[in-house]
């Protein structure tokens, strides 16, 4: 990193992570989407596009018997996720590993019950980069696009597993058509007015079917977080889908 990173809080300080100065930095986005996931006790955890770890760092606080995979595309992110397990006290649930998604995934992997993602939420075309070259990894496509994640996230379930992400409203219907395509047509929709993000769960399925969830509305009319997304946001409150 070319400067020391800061080390910030999550959840009301139940997580602390380290994360660079400037350029990629945590944003709601990923507290929500960890919010978002279930899993069973014993279940397997794949985050693709780790970053900093902090997924599954809410996650695992929040679920205490399920593991974590974390796959990154820069090392420096990816060595500042590993300490932030370490950091807290998380370093036997949450593992980091730097891979690019436009590569197979590693075999001894197998398949996991659940599979999360945070992807570049801008494609290459007409996109206007940030200056940063590793916000710039973290927000545009680069190596693999949207359709590779999408094919790399469905690959990795198991058959009656459940992928969460969480993308751009407007990008929704191309993201359905691909699930749609790789055989995870079962989806739930929830909506986070007033941001123009989304939430999308999807499940292997023989016929297309799509579910509206009520909307999470993050701000109150006044300015403010809602009381429903604080308790996500301050009080490790799980999102119900």
């Amino acid at each position: 990193m070319e400067t020391a990173p800061t080390e910030d809080a999550l959840l009301g300080g139940r997580v602390r992570l380290l994360q660079p100065q400037r350029g990629y930095r945590v944003a709601v986005d990923a507290v929500l989407l960890g919010a978002g996931v279930h899993p069973a006790a014993g279940d397997r955890v794949l985050d693709l596009g780790a970053g900093v770890g902090a997924v599954g760092l809410c996650l695992a606080k929040r679920v205490p018997d399920c593991t974590i995979v974390g796959l990154e595309l820069q090392p420096a992110l990816a060595e500042l996720a590993g300490r932030n397990a370490l950091r807290n006290g998380l370093q036997e649930r949450l593992r980091i590993l730097v891979h690019d998604l436009a590569q197979p995934l590693p075999a001894e992997l197998g398949l996991f019950e659940q599979v999360v993602s945070n992807p570049p939420y801008l494609a290459p075309k007409g996109a206007d980069p940030p200056p940063d070259p590793s916000k710039a990894l973290a927000t545009v496509e680069s190596s693999a696009d949207l359709r590779r994640w999408l094919e790399v996230a469905t690959g990795a379930l198991q058959p009656a597993g459940t992928l969460t992400l969480i993308h751009r409203s407007d990008r929704l219907e191309e993201i359905s058509a691909h699930l749609v395509r790789l055989g995870c047509g079962a989806l739930t929709i929830k909506r986070l007015p007033p941001a123009a993000r989304v939430l999308i769960r999807a499940r292997r399925a023989q016929m297309p079917s799509v579910r509206q969830s009520p909307p999470l509305v993050l701000h109150r009319p006044e300015g403010g977080y809602t009381a429903a997304a604080e308790a996500i946001l301050r009080h490790a409150a799980a999102l119900d889908f």
